[in-house]
C-alpha cells in the first residue's frame, strides 16, 4: 500500500460518461480519491452519498472528489443518475489504479478467501503527492472525516 509521502500514481481512465480522466490534471487542487468495491452494494452506496451530501463543501473548497472501483463505464452512469452523485466516478475494469494504488487485496468474507478492493481513501495534495491515507474506512463516516482532517 501506498504511504504519506509518495507521489502519487498518475493514470488516465473513463468516467461514468466515457471521458478519458487524468490524475494529473488536477496538479494545483487537493484531489480525495477513494476506492470502493461495487456500485449499488449498501456500504458503497452509503459512502457514496455521503460524498454527494457533502460535495458543496468539497467544491467550496475547490477539493476533487473521485471514486474508482472495477465496475463499467454503464454501471457507474447509472450508480450517478440513481443517486443523484455529483462528483467523478472513474471505471477501472483492468485494475490499473486499484493495483498502483495498492487497494486490490485478498478479502474474507464468512470464511471465503477473494480478491477485491478494499475501502481505501487517499488525500492528495496540490503537487501531486500523497498526503494522507485512510485504510479501511467506514462508508458513513468517510467524508465527514476528510473534511475533519483538512479543517473545512
Amino acid at each position: 500500500m501506498l504511504e504519506a509521502g509518495m507521489k502519487a500514481p498518475d493514470f488516465t481512465l473513463p468516467d461514468k460518461d466515457g471521458n478519458m480522466i487524468t490524475l494529473s490534471d488536477f496538479i494545483g487542487k487537493k484531489v480525495v480519491l477513494y476506492f470502493y468495491p461495487k456500485d449499488n452494494t449498501p456500504g458503497c452506496t452509503r459512502q457514496a452519498c455521503a460524498f454527494a451530501g457533502a460535495y458543496e463543501q468539497f467544491k467550496d473548497n475547490d477539493i476533487v472528489v473521485i471514486g474508482i472501483s472495477k465496475d463499467s463505464v454503464a454501471s457507474h452512469k447509472k450508480f450517478a443518475e440513481k443517486y443523484e452523485l455529483p462528483f467523478i466516478l472513474i471505471s477501472d475494469k483492468e485494475l490499473v489504479a486499484i493495483q498502483a494504488y495498492g487497494v486490490w487485496q485478498e478479502k474474507k468474507l464468512y470464511g471465503k478467501v477473494s480478491m477485491g478492493v478494499v475501502r481505501t481513501t487517499f488525500i492528495i495534495d496540490e503537487n501531486g503527492d500523497i498526503e494522507k491515507v485512510m485504510p479501511k474506512v467506514k462508508p458513513d463516516t468517510n467524508a465527514a472525516e476528510i473534511l475533519e482532517y483538512l479543517g473545512k
